[in-house]
């Protein structure tokens, strides 16, 4: 069985011809925040595994950018609750424990219904139309299974209706939640019949909104982060590539 560390160096090797972030198309003062951002998407789709020590000459070469702006990542990545930094012997990509995850997904049941409830009350016709695209767009992502698109979407959803609760608090809790799940929600898709599952609960997310029935919607959210919640416990000690 391969060690997170062999996991994540094996890894890194199909990704040494991404494009590099430039300094020429990021500025200077953004340059973390980009790093940042990319290395975040390595760890939600499990390109760096929960676990694992973060490589600095391996990702500064990845990247193609020096390890002052790498650092700086990895604290902007800290205080997201995503890496940890460790005296002495750098950045590791933080692992939450099944405790963690529980009680995780418990909040996010209650805060995701409270969004799709308030949404329900105050979105817009032209919120509700983006909605719907980006529903069929994924569903387009679905039926290829194009997993790492589909998830791109499936995000921009979620936090769509979020946002049209237009409760900023609201907001913020969610998103600082949100970001130490990101890794196992998708994770948990790779499971196809979980995965068809959830599309077909997104459906039924856009009907509640079109209809702005918030105690349907309510429930559809709260039984979708469930139906999440248990699909990664589930995945928790199983291979990333089983279903």
């Amino acid at each position: 069985m391969k060690t997170p560390q062999a996991s994540y160096d094996s890894l890194l090797a199909p990704y040494s011809a991404s494009a590099p972030i430039t300094t020429d198309a990021v500025d200077r003062r953004t340059l973390p925040t980009a790093v940042a951002d990319r290395l975040r998407e390595l760890i939600i789709e499990g390109q760096l595994p929960a676990g694992s020590r973060l490589n600095e000459r391996a990702l500064c070469d990845l990247l193609q950018v020096s390890r002052t702006p790498l650092r700086e990542a990895f604290r902007l990545l800290s205080a997201e609750g995503l890496v940890r930094m460790q005296p002495n012997r750098g950045a590791q990509v933080i692992a939450l424990s099944e405790k963690d995850v529980r009680e995780s997904f418990e909040v996010m049941c209650a805060l995701e219904a409270l969004s799709g409830e308030l949404a329900c009350q105050r979105i817009s016709e032209e919120e509700i139309a983006e909605i719907k695209a980006l529903t069929f767009e994924m569903q387009a992502c679905h039926a290829r299974r194009d997993l790492s698109s589909y998830y791109h979407v499936n995000r921009q959803i979620h936090d769509l209706i979020n946002a049209a609760g237009h409760n900023d608090l609201l907001s913020t809790v969610y998103k600082t939640i949100n970001l130490r799940l990101q890794n196992l929600r998708f994770r948990s898709n790779l499971n196809h019949d979980k995965w068809d599952q959830a599309m077909r609960e997104h459906q039924d997310m856009v009907d509640a909104l079109v209809a702005r029935d918030g105690v349907r919607m309510a429930n559809v959210m709260r039984l979708h982060l469930q139906r999440k919640g248990e699909a990664v416990l589930e995945s928790l000690n199983s291979p990333p590539n089983s279903d």
